[in-house]
């Protein structure tokens, strides 16, 4: 009976810690939306979970090199998203164009390469959800 409720506590820490992390998570994307002033192109912060994902040009999202720069390319937040009734179905949409990517302040890129992964972040728990609903909706019928 202990380890089943070690188990259980166990469990219930692991979720209020990732519950903890991502109203964190939250707040600091939100902080980096402004910094990167990037209002000029959603009209508010929440808008850009609307889109289907949101991907970087100039530098590196890999975890080995996370951050490198991407020596001739250009830093850029691009956003995708996605229309059934259009003729073509996505459209890559510029966030936010900085240049050069070798010369864009180590700093300021660093809070890109930080924006993107706090927004893939908080994407993959509202991907979560999405999926466990559906899943709800064939109930026990697979048993």
């Amino acid at each position: 009976m202990s380890s089943a409720l070690d188990r259980l506590k166990n469990l219930t820490n692991k979720i209020s810690s990732y519950e903890t992390a991502r109203k964190e998570n939250l707040r600091l994307l939100e902080k980096l939306f402004d910094a990167l002033e990037m209002d000029q192109k959603v009209d508010k912060f929440n808008d850009i979970f609307l889109f289907k994902a949101i991907n970087l040009s100039g530098a590196s999202l890999q975890k080995e090199n996370l951050g490198e720069v991407k020596e001739g390319k250009y830093l850029q937040i691009l956003a995708i998203s996605y229309d059934r009734e259009a003729a073509k179905k996505s459209k890559n949409i510029s966030l936010g164009y900085y240049g050069r990517a070798e010369n864009v302040d180590i700093d300021f890129k660093n809070m890109v390469v930080e924006f993107i992964i706090r927004y893939r972040f908080e994407k993959s728990f509202m991907t979560l959800e999405h999926y466990h609903g559906m899943i709800g909706t064939f109930g026990k019928k697979s048993e």
